[in-house]
C-alpha cells in the first residue's frame, strides 16, 4: 500500500511477511522481520553483542590477574589491553592522516588541472601554493555551462578601477580573469587599456590605443593568427582563466575600417578590403618657429609600429 493511498499509515490487511522473525534488539518481547531493510540494524546489534562477550572475557581475565597480584603470586598473568576499548589517535596517526591528505590533494590537482600543484603560484595571491590551488579550483568550477554572459557595459565595470572587483579583458568574445596580475593590467599598468573591453583587433595589430575594438574586418592572415595566439595564451595560462562570453551589437558592414597606427599597414589594409587609398597630401610648412616644430613632429616615429600582437609582452 502506497503512502498516497494510505497517508494515515494503517496496516495493510493484504500484506504478508514470510521472512523469519527474531527478537527486537531495542524493544523487549517484540519480534522483528529479518528482511533486507532490517539487516544493518540487526548486524550492528550482533556486532555489539560480540563485543560485549569479548569484553566480558577480558574482564574475567583481568580480575583473575588482579586477584593473583593481591594474593602475592610471584608469577601473575601478564596484563593485556582491553580489546574492545576505543584507541585514541596518536602522533603517528596524525602524521599518517596528513600524509594521505596531501597525497589525495596532489592526485586531485593532477586530475583536475593537469598540474601536481594545481598550477604555479602567482603574484596576486602572495606567490603561495594555496593561492595557486585557488586559481586551479576556479578554473575547474567555471566550466563552460557555468560561465557568465556579459554585455559591453557590464564588461566595462571590470576594468580594474574598482579594487573590490576582479579585472577582466576580452578577446574575440571570450572574457578572461586577469586579476592575478594587477601590476600589469590594473590602473597605471602597461596593459590597462586592454581591460574592461573586447580589444581583439589590438591583439592582432599591436595598435593598443587605436584598436580597442572587437572589429576584425580587414586584418591580414598573420594578424588573425595573432588574435588566435593571444586567445590561446590566456586560455591556457596557469593564473588566468575564462569566466564567460561578451555579446556585441552587429557591426555595420558599410562602416569605415578602424585606421591602422602604421601608415604602411593602413595602405595594405585598405587594399585587402578594396577601399580606395587616398593620395598623400603634402603639408605646407608654415614660416618661422611653427615650421621648425612641424618638421620635428614629422620625424617622430608612430607609436607601437609593430603588428601581429608582437608588442604585447607578458611581464
Amino acid at each position: 500500500m502506497s503512502w498516497f493511498s494510505n497517508p494515515e499509515g494503517r496496516p495493510d490487511p493484504n500484506f504478508r511477511d514470510d521472512t523469519p522473525k527474531v527478537a527486537d534488539p531495542a524493544i523487549p518481547d517484540r519480534m522483528v522481520s529479518t528482511k533486507r531493510a532490517n539487516q544493518p540494524f540487526l548486524a550492528y546489534k550482533a556486532y555489539r553483542d560480540e563485543q560485549a562477550k569479548i569484553h566480558a572475557a577480558w574482564r574475567e581475565r583481568e580480575d583473575a590477574r588482579l586477584a593473583a597480584i593481591a594474593r602475592g603470586d610471584p608469577n601473575p598473568p601478564a596484563a593485556e589491553p582491553d580489546p574492545t576499548a576505543e584507541r585514541e589517535v596518536g602522533l603517528l596517526g596524525l602524521l599518517k592522516f596528513f600524509f594521505y591528505l596531501a597525497l589525495v590533494v596532489l592526485l586531485a590537482g593532477k586530475f583536475v588541472t593537469g598540474e601536481w600543484m594545481w598550477g604555479s603560484a602567482n603574484e596576486a595571491d602572495g606567490g603561495t601554493l594555496v593561492g595557486s590551488w585557488i586559481v586551479g579550483a576556479r578554473k575547474w568550477w567555471l566550466a563552460p555551462g557555468q560561465q557568465r554572459l556579459f554585455s559591453e557595459g557590464l564588461l566595462a565595470a571590470f576594468d580594474g578601477s574598482d579594487a573590490e572587483k576582479p579585472i577582466y579583458l576580452a578577446i574575440d568574445g571570450d572574457v578572461f580573469d586577469v586579476s592575478s596580475n594587477r601590476r600589469v593590467y590594473g590602473p597605471g599598468g602597461s596593459y590597462a587599456l586592454m581591460t574592461g573591453v573586447d580589444a581583439a583587433r589590438a591583439f592582432g595589430t599591436g595598435c593598443f590605443k587605436e584598436h580597442r575594438t572587437h572589429d576584425l574586418r580587414g586584418l591580414s592572415e598573420s594578424e588573425l593568427q595573432g588574435v588566435e595566439h593571444w586567445k590561446k595564451f590566456f586560455r591556457d595560462h596557469k593564473s588566468y582563466f575564462q569566466v564567460g562570453r561578451v555579446t556585441h551589437p552587429p557591426i555595420d558592414p558599410m562602416s569605415p575600417l578602424p585606421q591602422h597606427c602604421d601608415p604602411k599597414q593602413e595602405v595594405a589594409q585598405r587594399e585587402r578590403w578594396g577601399v580606395p587609398v587616398p593620395p598623400p597630401v603634402a603639408a605646407t610648412p608654415r614660416p618661422g618657429k611653427e615650421a621648425e616644430e612641424q618638421k620635428k613632429a614629422a620625424r617622430v616615429e608612430p607609436e607601437n609600429p609593430t603588428s601581429g600582437g608582437q608588442a604585447h609582452e607578458e611581464l
